[in-house]
């Protein structure tokens, strides 16, 4: 894992209720950086591969010239991000946070702003 991954990652964790981050290569579900804890970060990098390469094949199939800016999942207790990398688009970074202390407009533009960080 490259250092600089880890360190770009980490300003996400600088947010209330941030819990977890990962960069995930969404062609093998491989993660290739993670900060954090809370669940099994592998487990979820595999899991939210499968949801981007069903939303590419839908968008495809609908004939649709657009491109995912991010997904957002809303569980009971947290939030979960997926925002695809503009420079990258095979790359994703995936972004945990807590719902009951995490401010989900703040947590977007730091993804945003922390996406445009990631160099590979």
């Amino acid at each position: 894992m490259s250092s600089s991954i880890t360190d770009t990652l980490k300003q996400l964790l600088d947010i209330d209720g941030a819990m977890a981050a990962a960069l995930v290569d969404y062609s093998s579900g491989m993660m290739l950086g993670s900060v954090g804890q809370g669940l099994d970060l592998d487990i979820a990098a595999g899991g939210n591969t499968e949801v981007i390469r069903a939303k590419l094949k839908t968008i495809k199939a609908l004939g649709l010239n657009e491109n995912i800016e991010d997904m957002l999942i809303t569980l009971d207790s947290q939030y979960h991000l997926i925002r695809p990398l503009t420079q990258t688009r095979e790359l994703f970074v995936y972004y945990v946070l807590d719902r009951s202390k995490a401010n989900l407009a703040l947590a977007r533009r730091k993804l945003q702003s922390v996406e445009g960080q990631i160099a590979i």
